[in-house]
């Protein structure tokens, strides 16, 4: 009984192997036929080009179409060179949800209208549902967290920071100092060619 299995399982692999080599067989002799039909391809039709934007093409591009004008001051090397101006890290947003018993609640920020995670501890006021509020954030262990909340009081003005105003000041004096500099120039130069003349007419 089990010989008979196995020489079962011998002819089964055999017609197998059989009829992989036969269709191998077939499709070779397909290939040769759509050779055949095809014609001979010359070394220009199996030349491909590549554009301006990386793709193969046959065509030959237009060398003209291939220069890009690079301007030397545009290309950073390493991290780019940070601004100057410090950016407004206050949001403003509103309270989703505040439990007071456990100590923690939501607030949805107003411009990105994303939920942050805000815990009592950062709290400068007690705050409700709905109540509008300014926070900064800060990563947390599980995400970013709303810190610093406070009451936003959409009425209130921005606070000047009075060294800011002093500076724009002295500029401004300054601005006006370099312009009667400049308006006073012409007539010291009309005075210095005008006392020349008069010696000469003297001297005459």
């Amino acid at each position: 009984m089990g010989k008979s299995q196995e020489s079962f399982n011998k002819k089964e692999k055999e017609k197998k192997r059989l009829k992989k080599r036969k269709e191998k067989r077939e499709r070779r002799e397909q290939r040769k036929i759509e050779k055949e039909e095809a014609g001979p391809k010359s070394f220009e039709d199996m030349i491909r080009y590549v554009d301006k934007d990386g793709n193969f093409t046959k065509t030959k591009p237009d060398p003209v179409d291939m220069i890009v004008d690079i301007n030397v001051d545009d290309i950073i090397i390493g991290a780019p060179p940070r601004s100057d101006e410090q950016m407004d890290t206050v949001r403003i947003g509103r309270v989703k949800f505040f439990n007071d018993e456990k100590g923690y609640g939501f607030i949805v920020d107003k411009e990105t209208k994303e939920s942050l995670f805000v815990h009592i501890n950062n709290i400068a006021a007690p705050i409700k549902e709905n109540d509008l509020v300014s926070f900064e954030v800060e990563m947390g262990q599980k995400g970013m967290n709303a810190v610093r909340v406070k009451h936003h009081d959409p009425n209130a003005k921005p606070k000047v920071d009075p060294k800011a105003k002093e500076k724009e000041e002295a500029k401004e004096l300054a601005k006006g100092e370099a312009k009667e500099v400049a308006k006073g120039e012409p007539e010291v130069k009309a005075t210095a060619e005008a006392e020349p003349k008069a010696e000469s007419e003297k001297s005459e």
